[in-house]
């Protein structure tokens, strides 16, 4: 793997590292499984490519792509808090919807970016190549999304937010107010879903309405890749768990681009989403082989020290 493919995959990494925390966000901290997020990164990405090709300056046009996010995940949370639809029903109806939504603001199944002005306009005319300012710049971004992100988990109403995640009957015996924690949650989810598709859109030059297609399957993958790359007691601290999972975001593009690029496997750019099954499962797997392996050993152990001790 080159230099350039190895500074793109940690690019394409970053960037759904972002949405990798969304899903996290949904997935582990309010148990809420959410599907919107296939709608609204492509929304974030249709979004801020229709707003740069009208004449909006890039950065107002990705806060505007954020904004829609948020509004995509809060009529998720709205549809199951309000109207007591199951949040996997009430994230696939959101996403259908969105599809049909993301056409209308694109008016076509997709919109070019080329020849257009980007945010990442602003580092390439620093004189720095753009395949190291791009990454460089995305890097600085996500650091400041996660420290962001990480301060607001850890304030009193992060901490709310994570009790009616966790206990909702205990969250609410507390004067917590679960359903608005949802529905923050979920709005905050989706918008980091969004603000990864309108970076993804104009780091490719393009936006499209399938774009969203396996962002779920991928954030999934990264937020579980990252979890086993992190030692069992640091798993609770929030810390260090948003940093796996912009890290296990990374490691799944590395892996996935170092796949498709050995050639004696034979695997092609179609094989994408079985590299990622496989990836996951193996993410899935190990960890209960580990524990199913350390408990035979300790049984073992114990089964030879009984002798011994009657002795």
């Amino acid at each position: 793997m080159s230099v350039i493919a190895l500074l793109g995959a940690v690019e394409i990494g970053l960037i759904f590292g972002l949405a990798s925390l969304g899903v996290w966000i949904t997935f582990r901290v309010l148990d809420f499984p959410d599907l919107t997020v296939d709608g609204s990164f492509a929304t974030g990405g249709a979004v801020a490519a229709t707003l740069i090709t009208g004449g909006l300056d890039p950065f107002a046009a990705t806060v505007i792509a954020v904004a829609a996010g948020v509004l995509a995940g809060i009529v998720t949370a709205w549809m199951n808090t309000r109207f007591g639809i199951l949040h996997l029903l009430a994230g696939i109806l959101t996403m259908i919807a969105l599809y049909s939504v993301n056409l209308r603001i694109m008016g076509r199944p997709n919109v070019p970016l080329l020849g257009e002005s980007t945010v990442f306009s602003l580092v390439d005319d620093i004189g720095v190549p753009a395949f190291w300012a791009e990454p460089a710049a995305l890097l600085v971004l996500t650091v400041l999304v996660t420290a962001a992100l990480n301060r607001y988990l850890l304030s009193e109403t992060g901490l709310a937010l994570r009790a009616a995640g966790a206990n909702p009957r205990m969250a609410r015996a507390n004067g917590i107010r679960t359903e608005r924690c949802i529905i923050i949650g979920v709005a905050l989810g989706n918008a980091l879903v969004a603000l990864a598709g309108a970076l993804f859109a104009q780091s490719q030059q393009s936006a499209d309405v399938s774009m969203g297609i396996g962002t779920i399957v991928v954030g999934l993958a990264s937020v579980i890749i990252g979890e086993t790359l992190v030692p069992g007691p640091l798993r609770r601290s929030i810390v260090a768990a948003t940093a796996a999972c912009v890290v296990g975001s990374i490691v799944y593009r590395l892996v996935v681009n170092f796949a498709l690029n050995l050639d004696f496997i034979g695997l092609r750019a179609s094989d994408l989403n079985l590299v990622t099954a496989l990836l996951v499962l193996a993410a899935l797997g190990l960890p209960t082989y580990r524990r199913r392996r350390a408990a035979r050993a300790a049984a073992a152990a114990a089964a030879a020290a009984a002798p011994r001790a009657a002795a």
